[in-house]
């Protein structure tokens, strides 16, 4: 029945075909050699110049912004902490919705544009309040007794960040998929390339942020917030220019429906048949390779033995083969399209727990900078490192950690693994959340020390004090951070692009925001609870005394769930299995170069393609 449902779609394909003019294929020729010429290394410095001039703006907007609420706005630690890791949340939600917007109606192009330009109404109208004093509360040097930013003042502030919520969301998933698009993305083509596509993405975003948390931070400490917060507003402006220059060399891909609704009818075709028996055979299950050409350029997903329950929504029954030329796929559903469900559903575990290492890792930045403020931080009797810029030694150590990775470590992973890769995407991402325990473990060591020394010098209750240890006691944690992220971010997006159907991947590119912003919201929680029951005279993070605190402690605290967090990651990843692909073939006599990525054809002599089951081992 199957076969015939086929056979009668594929013949009704062919007579359309037929019925064309002459001069209708010409046409089509026409425009698909105009395709063909789009994509490719040509697109980078556009597309690159674009994103890096955007992460050059929200770095240096976001990365001193604890000095802005507490040292501005007068707000105290706990709530300005918790005010950015609350619209950081929103805006690593908003991802979500742009990504949806992008797969299903909009495309990626435009997505891109039209977050850029609210992006950039958020940064110019809080540039603005930051100009205007009468936006401002009183200054208040000594950070006793001061006066808090009324009701009107941080409804600008409110709105500032919203809109550049709203507009992260349509950049985030977008960015990084959209440069993926240029390029040919399959397992044989990567390993092919004597690069990692995402490896160099990484190391581009890092040259851009380490330009912002020093150049930025250091303008907005010594110069002013006005210039400060300008500077990243025009960069982002500039992005949006130069995204949009080289428009005519992209390689755009159109959405082709929600996906979200093709999940939705698998699960609703396969509640449909829950009592229809499965066939012995899964060759027996509904495919057409029409109907699922549109979104499977690089290739077939093929039936896996996993949720053999969404399978029955491929069961052939006398009703779907009376409608065999216009199939219900509220009814009917290909293996493709099964199989990118299973694909999601797979992928939830892995996803998951990222979640409790953002928890755990939420709020150290705005710690860590109140720590730095109190230490000294002169490198010679002029100059002192402003305490946000102290991440470029976080970003220092991922720039370089990247070009060893790549130069160094794949080549020698390889020869043991024989992985073009070196080891497998989950493999690093679990090297990464190892790497983080051990770098909160040394922040909760380092507090220790600088709490002694402040006790040493009789200054626990002077706030403002500099305690005469260096901030380079700091510095270890920041490697530390560094080189997890080279193994944990870069692992974790290659991980969700590659493992997503092609049709999804700037929403699984989405789900990394998610993960963040859901990070963020249980971080908040976790530490308003933290600060509301560990009492008032020993509070763990008070409001205006850090010397006071125990810091320490909730480094202790954070460290414990992370350990929690990779013992369940281990088992997620010891039973994942990779989704199955039948890689598209190309002709010998017509091998398409790398900006030709839409116009593959499948070779399908043998009615088989290529097929990778692939299992992932932790050793």
């Amino acid at each position: 029945m199957k076969h015939e449902m086929e056979m009668e779609l594929e013949s009704n394909s062919s007579k359309v075909g037929n019925g064309k003019g002459k001069e209708e294929e010409e046409e089509e020729k026409k425009e698909d050699s105009k395709r063909r010429k789009l994509g490719g290394i040509k697109t980078m410095p556009f597309i690159l110049s674009n994103e890096i001039c955007d992460k050059f703006a929200a770095a240096g907007f976001h990365a001193n912004m604890i000095t802005y609420l507490t040292q501005q706005l007068n707000l105290p630690l706990v709530k300005a902490s918790n005010t950015l890791t609350n619209f950081g949340g929103m805006g690593s939600f908003t991802p979500l919705i742009g990504a949806l917007i992008a797969d299903s109606y909009a495309g990626r192009y435009w997505t891109i544009i039209g977050g850029s330009i609210i992006y950039e109404l958020g940064m110019i109208s809080l540039t603005v309040s930051a100009v205007l004093p009468s936006l401002r509360p009183p200054p208040c040097p000594s950070q006793v007794n001061c006066k808090e930013a009324s009701n009107s003042q941080l409804w600008i502030l409110y709105m500032s960040l919203i809109l550049t919520s709203i507009g992260s969301g349509g950049i985030k998933p977008c960015v990084v998929t959209f440069a993926a698009d240029q390029f040919d993305m399959t397992k044989s083509a990567v390993g092919s390339r004597s690069w990692n596509f995402f490896n160099w993405y990484y190391f581009c975003m890092g040259m851009a942020t380490l330009t912002a948390l020093t150049v930025v931070v250091y303008i907005q400490d010594n110069v002013g917030w006005g210039w400060g917060l300008g500077i990243p507003a025009i960069g982002m402006a500039l992005s949006i220019v130069a995204f949009i220059f080289g428009s005519s060399l992209y390689n755009k891909l159109k959405p082709e429906g929600s996906p979200l609704v093709r999940l939705a009818q698998v699960v609703v075709a396969a509640a449909k048949k829950r009592k229809e028996v499965m066939p012995l055979d899964p060759g027996m299950l509904y495919q057409n390779t029409e109907l699922d050409a549109a979104i499977s350029v690089n290739g077939r997903l093929l039936h896996s033995d996993q949720f053999k329950w969404f399978d029955k929504a491929a069961i052939v029954t006398n009703e779907d083969e009376k409608d065999s030329k216009s199939p219900n796929l509220w009814r009917i559903a290909t293996v493709h399209r099964i199989e990118e469900l299973k694909c999601i559903v797979r992928m939830l575990p892995i996803w998951s727990a990222g979640i409790l290492l953002v928890t755990a890792s939420s709020h150290l930045h705005s710690f860590v900078i109140q720590q730095a403020r109190s230490m000294d931080r002169h490198l010679s009797h002029s100059f002192e490192i402003p305490p946000a810029s102290f991440s470029v030694f976080s970003i220092l150590t991922m720039l370089i950690g990247l070009v060893l990775y790549e130069r160094l470590f794949v080549p020698f992973a390889r020869r043991f693994t024989g992985n073009p890769s070196g080891i497998t995407c989950l493999q690093r991402m679990g090297v990464g959340f190892f790497i983080n325990i051990i770098a909160t473990i040394v922040s909760a060591l380092v507090e220790v020390k600088r709490k002694q020394v402040a006790a040493l010098h009789n200054l626990l209750d002077a706030p403002q004090a500099i305690i005469p240890i260096s901030v380079f006691w700091l510095l270890p944690q920041y490697i530390l951070h560094g080189i997890a992220d080279v193994f944990m971010s870069v692992g974790h997006m290659e991980f969700l692009y590659d493992q997503s159907p092609e049709t999804m991947r700037s929403t699984a590119a989405a789900l990394n925001s998610l993960e963040v912003s859901t990070g963020n919201y249980i971080g908040t929680l976790v530490v308003s609870l933290v600060h509301k029951y560990t009492g008032q005279k020993n509070n763990w993070l008070p409001d205006r005394n850090l010397n006071r605190g125990k810091l320490d402690y909730y480094y202790w605290l954070v460290t414990g769930i992370q350990v929690i967090n990779l013992v369940y990651y281990v088992i997620c990843a010891w039973l994942y299995t990779y989704k199955p692909l039948e890689e598209v073939k190309e002709e010998e006599d017509d091998v398409p170069a790398e900006d030709e990525i839409q116009h593959k054809r499948l070779n399908y002599a043998e009615g088989n393609g290529e097929v990778e089951l692939r299992r992932n081992v932790i050793v």
